[in-house]
């Protein structure tokens, strides 16, 4: 049977040892009598039920504590945790609904976990548990490390402008390497940090998978030369791509280093906000539907801002602000962000792979078309590009795992299970 049917069925917890001696003995005979034996028929077993087992089975099952029998099936979770809001939303992602509390004399999820946690502490007799912080706070180390990428790019970029020849090459090397390692830093701590959200039960590790990693770093190259590279596959080569450092695009990159600030920022906002509503929601359908508008806002908060940062780096550099490029980039690279802090590492990594496998397959093909016969390979990213420009491929890629990846947060972020325990930001 499957985790959520044994769970809609209050029988026999499965957990080893007892809290008591009378649950224990309970636990011991439902155990005895509801296990299946494949060497006997099912005449045999009813003949037996008859016998001994019936007048104690029906005794201590009159007497039975469904609510105990869940505490018994859930024993680590319910040790371990810190206030009912953790045992609800624990209980949440093991598949125990409203509907399923009913079963258990409860009106929802969070009146069961409430009575659950009550008796941990009066069953095992463990001294009170402390009181954990009510949502995440500001620290000043991870605000100085949100703004410090957007502080190294723009010096790399003011560096490239006044410099030339070998010395503007070093300085775009050294320059790439500091912002890198400042992104790395910043993402280390802080509400983008898996650390400050610890995985669901049964979601993967609350860590940064190096596929990840490997996807944003492309998605972010491609952002600074995908677009000059592509318009020179397409015109005959590698004649017309910039040679010089400072004929970049860095607009784009400039934009999007300078967003970690009001990315960092909106995901604690978030992340307060949702810790504030599960603390006054009385069901899991309500809290739901009070986070659902809160990631939407954050989300909204967050393109917006990143819109007036790329106007303002476009006009400071005399580029193209690139707007479709950069924020469908933008929002691709939040979503994924917010996801894997929450644990939820699989999706991200799929679909950012999924956009940086789209843009590298029209590098290819642009290239490719110049092979004896091969042209025609060329002719879907033509017609893009005659449509939409160059920026059209990226834009397009980004913007469709965005959505996608927007539809799964908005079923998986606005779970309790997904802000169970929220620690502090760092």
């Amino acid at each position: 049977m499957s985790e959520l049917g044994e769970l809609d069925r209050p029988g026999t917890p499965n957990s080893p040892g007892a809290w008591d001696e009378s649950s224990e003995e309970w636990l011991m005979a439902t155990a005895e009598t509801d296990a299946p034996d494949t060497e006997t028929t099912a005449q045999d077993t009813r003949a037996r039920a008859r016998t001994a087992v019936p007048s104690t089975r029906t005794a201590r099952r009159g007497t039975a504590d469904p609510v105990k029998a869940l505490m018994h099936r859930h024993r680590e979770l319910c040790e371990r945790a810190v206030d009912p809001l953790e045992i609800a939303a624990g209980l949440e992602a093991h598949g125990v609904t409203d509907r399923t509390a009913a079963r258990f004399r409860h009106r929802d999820v969070f009146s069961l976990a409430e009575e659950m946690y009550a008796r941990v502490s009066r069953d095992a007799e463990t001294a009170p548990r402390p009181t954990p912080p009510t949502a995440p706070r500001v620290r000043a180390d991870w605000v100085l490390l949100s703004l410090l990428p957007g502080a190294l790019c723009a010096a790399t970029v003011t560096g490239l402008h006044l410099t030339e020849g070998r010395v503007r090459l070093a300085v775009a090397t050294l320059g790439a390497l500091a912002v890198a390692l400042a992104v790395r830093a910043a993402l280390a701590r802080g509400p983008l940090s898996p650390r400050s959200h610890p995985a669901p039960p049964g979601t993967y590790a609350s860590h940064t998978p190096a596929s990840t990693r490997a996807w944003t770093y492309w998605l972010l190259a491609y952002a600074l030369l995908g677009d000059d590279l592509l318009t020179a596959a397409l015109t005959g080569g590698l004649d017309g791509f910039p040679a010089a450092a400072g004929d970049l695009a860095t607009a784009p990159v400039l934009a999007l280093t300078a967003a970690c600030a009001p990315a960092a920022w909106c995901a604690h906002l978030f992340a307060r906000g949702a810790r504030r509503k599960l603390a006054a929601s009385r069901g899991l359908a309500d809290f739901t539907a009070a986070v659902k508008p809160l990631l939407l806002g954050t989300f909204a908060l967050f393109l917006c801002t990143l819109a007036a940062l790329t106007a303002v780096s476009g006009t400071v550099l005399r580029e193209p602000a690139a707007h479709t490029t950069t924020v469908t980039l933008g929002a691709l690279l939040l979503l994924a962000r917010l996801l894997t802090a929450h644990g939820f590492t699989h999706a991200p990594a799929v679909l950012l792979g999924a956009a940086a496998a789209t843009e590298a397959a029209a590098l290819a093909t642009a290239f490719a078309s110049h092979l004896p016969g091969c042209a025609f390979l060329a002719v879907p990213v033509d017609a893009v590009v005659a449509a939409w420009g160059a920026a059209g491929i990226p834009a397009a890629a980004c913007a469709g795992a965005a959505l996608v990846l927007l539809l799964h947060a908005t079923r998986t972020l606005t779970r309790a299970s997904a802000h169970a325990m929220p620690g502090e930001a760092g």
